[in-house]
């Protein structure tokens, strides 16, 4: 009898854990231990958002989206990840 092992990688959208902000960067740590960063000035409402509004931010759908529900602005995780800014 013999017997065959299959691997498979799987890919899996990163998701977040906790989000917090610093000055005007925001940080995101994800599910993975990495934690990144990237300035408000990056998202349009952000850019024009307070600081207090910018601590205001809550993970929403299981770490998948950062939300912040007095500015009505929603932003991916996966597209953090990647790079999807609105502005340079």
């Amino acid at each position: 009898m013999s017997v065959m092992a299959i691997s498979k990688e799987v890919d899996v959208e990163p998701s977040a854990i906790r989000v917090w902000v610093e000055g005007r960067i925001v940080f995101v740590e994800l599910t993975d231990g990495r934690i990144i960063g990237f300035p408000a000035d990056r998202f349009e409402i952000l850019k024009n958002a307070t600081d207090e509004q910018l601590k205001e931010v809550t993970l929403r759908l299981n770490g998948y989206a950062l939300r912040w529900e007095s500015l009505d602005e929603d932003i991916t995780v996966p597209g953090i990840v990647a790079g999807k800014f609105q502005l340079p």
